[in-house]
């Protein structure tokens, strides 16, 4: 086993960066599931929010999916390339939503109530936030910058599923229809941010724990 500068050693390393995969496969599967649940609920509801939630999902997997072939990589450039990629996946999900909320506030689109859609966007708070914790602190001890923002698209993730139930819950309860649409507008503002932020590099880790060598 070889020591690093910070006194760990390469098996260190290793068992860091099998967490990074195992987080982002838990990451990827969940989203595959929420996405295509959240799509399927929010059309037959005429939920705008939860459609978006669900399309925010799919851009929560392509990310992992960048972030795991950006681990297999070991150039800085390829981590770059790998922040970009995500950046513009959540910058044309949020101009889709944005112009989509914007209608339905226009035809006054009324959406259903959605016990299923609660369901799954409680689930998801919980699933999201716990793994959006365990990614930064795994990234944060590998150094890498990709795992690092991936987790806090995960935190996001699991606000948005937050702020959409609220939405859910006050139309059932109290028929502000408005409400699934303004939130649906507000993860556009927050996805367009984060895309922004992913390919800018802005919030990104600048002195990692741990250099990989």
């Amino acid at each position: 086993m070889l020591p690093l500068p910070n006194g760990r050693t390469t098996r260190d390393v290793a068992g860091l960066r099998r967490r990074a995969f195992a987080l982002e496969y838990a990451t990827i599967a969940w989203n595959v599931l929420e996405g295509v649940a959240a799509i399927t609920a929010g059309l037959l509801a005429g939920s705008v929010a939860l459609v978006a939630f669900g399309l925010d999902s799919s851009v929560e997997v392509f990310a992992s999916a960048v972030v795991v072939w950006e681990l297999r990589g070991v150039d800085r450039g390829r981590e770059r390339r790998a922040l970009k990629t995500i950046g513009v996946g959540y910058i044309v999900v949020a101009a889709y939503v944005m112009v989509d909320a914007g209608n339905a506030l226009r035809v006054a689109n009324r959406p259903e109530a959605s016990p299923i859609g609660m369901l799954l966007l409680s689930s998801t708070v919980i699933v999201m936030v716990a793994l959006g914790i365990a990614k930064l602190r795994v990234g944060r001890r590998l150094g890498s910058a990709t795992v690092v923002a991936d987790g806090r698209f995960s935190l996001v993730d699991g606000s948005l599923a937050a702020a959409v139930l609220v939405g859910l819950v006050l139309t059932a309860l109290l028929g502000w229809w408005w409400a699934d649409a303004l939130l649906a507008i507000g993860i556009s503002i927050l996805a367009f941010r984060e895309g922004r932020e992913a390919w800018t590099g802005e919030g990104r880790e600048a002195e990692p724990e741990t250099t990989i060598e």
